[in-house]
C-alpha cells in the first residue's frame, strides 16, 4: 500500500501535511508526492502577472525557476522521507487559451471555458499510475486557487476513496472557508510528534523561493505551522461520510 499525496504545485503537499508524511515514512509506510502542475512551458515568454510573480520569487527565467523549484521539492521530500514524482502539466500562470491569449491573469479566478476538459485529462494521467491499493490524499481547495480547484476536480473524477488535507497557507488566510467546504465530511486528527513537527518545518524551509512570498518570513512560517500543530494535535484529514 502506498500513500499518494496529490500536490497541485511544488510545495502544496509538504506545506499542508509534511508532519504527517514524516510520521508515516518514519513508521515504514511508502509515501509518494505527485506534483501535477510543474511542467516546463514551451517558451520563456511570460504574461505580465507571471513576470510579477517571477520578480517576487527572484528568478526571472521560467526554465531556471522550474528547475530550482523541482530541486527544492526533492530536498523537501528527502527531509520528509517521501518520494517525489513530477508531472508535466503547466501551472496556470503559464497556460494559454486556444487563441494564444494567457488564460489567467490572477490565480484566484474561476476555471476558464477553454479548460473544461482539463480535469479529465489530468485524471486520466493520474489513473494510469495508480495501483488498486493506493490511498489517495488530495487538497480540499481552500482559497479558491484555480489550480487547486481543478486538481481536486481531477482527483474526484477518479471515483476512488480519497482523504483530503487543508490547503496551507490558505487555511490560515481564509479560515472561514473550511466549515462550508468540509460540510458533511468526517474529520480525523493524525498525531504528529515534536520531531515530526520540526521535520515539517525544515521541509517547508527547503522551498526557499516560496517561503517569504507565502508566509512573510521563515520565522512567521515556523510560528504558523507550530500554531496549527498545537490547535489540532497534529494534522487533520477529511473524508466523505
Amino acid at each position: 500500500m502506498r500513500w499518494i499525496y496529490i500536490s497541485p504545485h511544488l510545495d502544496d503537499a509538504v506545506l499542508s501535511a509534511g508532519g504527517l508524511i514524516y510520521e508515516q515514512t518514519r513508521a515504514g509506510l511508502q509515501v509518494e508526492i505527485w506534483t501535477i502542475l510543474c511542467g516546463f512551458p514551451p517558451s520563456e515568454e511570460l504574461s505580465p502577472y507571471a513576470q510579477l510573480l517571477h520578480h517576487e520569487w527572484g528568478i526571472p527565467s521560467v526554465s531556471d525557476l522550474i528547475r530550482a523549484r523541482r530541486e527544492e521539492d526533492r530536498q523537501a521530500c528527502q527531509t520528509a522521507g517521501a518520494r517525489p514524482i513530477h508531472f508535466d502539466y503547466l501551472d496556470c500562470i503559464y497556460r494559454r487559451a486556444k487563441n494564444g491569449d494567457w488564460l489567467y491573469g490572477y490565480i484566484f479566478l474561476p476555471q476558464h471555458e477553454d479548460e473544461q476538459d482539463f480535469p479529465a485529462r489530468m485524471a486520466e494521467t493520474i489513473s494510469t499510475r495508480l495501483q488498486p491499493t493506493d490511498q489517495l490524499v488530495c487538497q480540499l481547495g481552500l482559497g479558491s486557487h484555480v489550480d487547486h480547484v481543478l486538481v481536486r476536480r481531477a482527483v474526484d473524477l477518479l471515483q476512488r476513496p480519497v482523504l483530503y488535507y487543508a490547503d496551507v497557507p490558505y487555511l490560515f488566510k481564509t479560515p472561514e472557508e473550511l466549515a462550508p467546504i468540509t460540510a458533511g465530511m468526517k474529520s480525523n486528527a493524525y498525531a504528529v510528534g515534536e520531531a515530526s513537527l520540526k521535520s515539517w518545518q525544515e521541509a517547508i524551509a527547503a522551498y526557499a523561493s516560496q517561503v517569504d512570498y507565502l508566509f512573510g518570513s521563515q520565522d512567521a512560517m515556523r510560528e504558523q505551522i507550530h500554531q496549527y500543530w498545537l490547535e489540532n494535535g497534529g494534522i487533520r484529514l477529511w473524508s466523505p461520510d
